[in-house]
């Protein structure tokens, strides 16, 4: 068959090689120029309208994991709530929600019966005709209505009830999926601390201390003393003190610190944990003191502040602490523990800001000194999390250099008390992240 130009356009392929090349080449050729030339269109249709831009930015947002997040129905008792992927945000809004509603359909019965008491003698006999024609009706229709008031009364005990009840009603509810909230910002709300968290957990909710001071060490036989200096910069108010003399002092147990710590006025114990068979951080215990919980975090990415490009110096000021995208009660937990590490009253002329970013149950974190400065010319604006321009900032940049450390936390274990041997209230475990859309903080 002899090779002609139409054949490749009617789906033939031709046997030759060089042919098939050029012909998959002509195809490419013109399916790239179909393309440009559309794109070509598109921006002088936008260029005109740009209305039309907007709507197409808007509805051509890439799909990540994140977005894809799901969220667990509430079931059990609140004893086993740390394991629930719930929004703690989320659920203060349906709560405050389903009050709002049942205050509502109140007001709306009290004027009912207020209408009834007013209606006249004639009014009511005329109900009283009628009731005695549809009598069969009539108990259809108060049966409904005993099962619409005990459905209220329900719904009224529940928004006044604890977190546990109101999770149980919601259970009741259809099956469709709330969409997540659109906040403006991934900032943390500490506000939204459920209940339950404040009573199991009350050395690290109840206590507000304005001067926290926190004692690190290592653990045994560690060679990490550079890096333990490293966390006394990283933590305001903290000191270093080695785990042992040397290789052949006594030991002392974490509880032993724990109670020495504690009868000196310090709030925090932080121990740095070394790899067994590396010179290198492993991760970090976090213990509130005097009598725990004890928090394990693994530490990974690890890099010194001096190893950093372009790096700034530690000033020694108290930085601002930014805990971002903290979600379910295990990562309210986790934020506020971070948060009673950090003095409440940071010295802002120091410009330095600690960022706690969590992410896939990863929690990044980042130090920083920040400056204020003029925009160029050639740069563009601060925008919002809507993609726009925030209102008053246009003419302003932000010019950041980090100080460092900079490393990558995982929650692992949360004792009740301090070792292990206390009992766990949560612990992270093999193909728990098997699902990539659920996350637990």
């Amino acid at each position: 068959m002899a090779y002609s130009k139409n054949s490749t356009a009617s789906g033939l392929k031709p046997k030759n090689k060089l042919r098939r090349q050029a012909a998959f080449l002509s195809i490419k050729k013109a399916r790239e120029s179909d393309k440009r030339d559309a794109r070509l269109r598109r921006k002088r249709e936008e260029d005109k309208d740009p209305s039309l831009r907007e709507t197409r930015l808007a509805q051509n947002k890439p799909t990540t994991i994140d977005a894809k997040r799901v969220w667990d129905e509430p079931v059990g008792d609140e004893e086993d709530a740390l394991g629930w992927a719930i929004d703690v945000e989320r659920l203060a809004k349906r709560r405050k929600s389903e009050q709002e509603e049942a205050e509502k359909t109140g007001e709306h019965g009290a004027e009912n019966a207020d209408g009834e008491e007013e209606e006249g003698v004639l009014a009511k006999l005329k109900k009283l005709d009628q009731a005695t024609k549809g009598q069969g009706a009539l108990d259809d229709e108060v049966d409904d209505e005993a099962d619409s008031m005990l459905d209220s009364e329900d719904s009224e005990l529940d928004s006044d009830s604890d977190l546990g009840s109101d999770i149980a009603s919601s259970r009741k509810r259809p099956a469709n999926r709330a969409s997540s909230p659109s906040a403006t910002s991934t900032a943390t709300n500490m506000e939204l601390s459920p209940e339950f968290l404040k009573k199991k957990f009350p050395q690290i909710f109840d206590t507000q201390v304005e001067e926290p001071k926190i004692l690190i060490t290592t653990s045994l036989n560690s060679t990490l003393h550079k890096e333990a200096e490293i966390f006394t910069s990283l933590f305001p108010n903290s000191t270093y003190i080695r785990r042992s003399k040397n290789f052949h002092a006594h030991k002392y147990s974490v509880r032993e610190i724990a109670s020495f710590a504690s009868a000196r006025g310090f709030t925090a114990l932080v121990i740095v944990m070394q790899a067994h068979h590396k010179k290198e951080i492993d991760g970090i215990d976090i213990i509130p003191l005097p009598s725990g919980p004890h928090v394990h975090f693994s530490v990974s990415n690890w890099i010194e502040g001096r190893k950093l490009p372009r790096h700034a110096n530690d000033s020694g000021h108290y930085p601002e602490l930014i805990l971002n995208q903290f979600k379910t009660p295990l990562g309210i937990l986790t934020a506020h523990l971070f948060k009673n590490l950090f003095p409440a009253k940071p010295e802002l002329e120091g410009r330095q800001v600690l960022t706690l970013h969590n992410q896939r149950d990863y929690i990044f974190v980042r130090r920083h000194r920040y400056v204020f400065r003029d925009k160029r010319e050639s740069e563009k604006p601060i925008l919002g999390t809507d993609g726009k321009p925030i209102p008053g900032v246009e003419d302003v940049k932000v010019g950041m250099q980090e100080i460092g450390p900079r490393m990558t936390l995982k929650l692992r274990r949360i004792d009740r008390g301090i070792q292990h041997k206390s009992g766990q209230e949560w612990q992270w475990k093999g193909r728990m992240d098997k699902q990539r859309t659920r996350f637990n903080l």
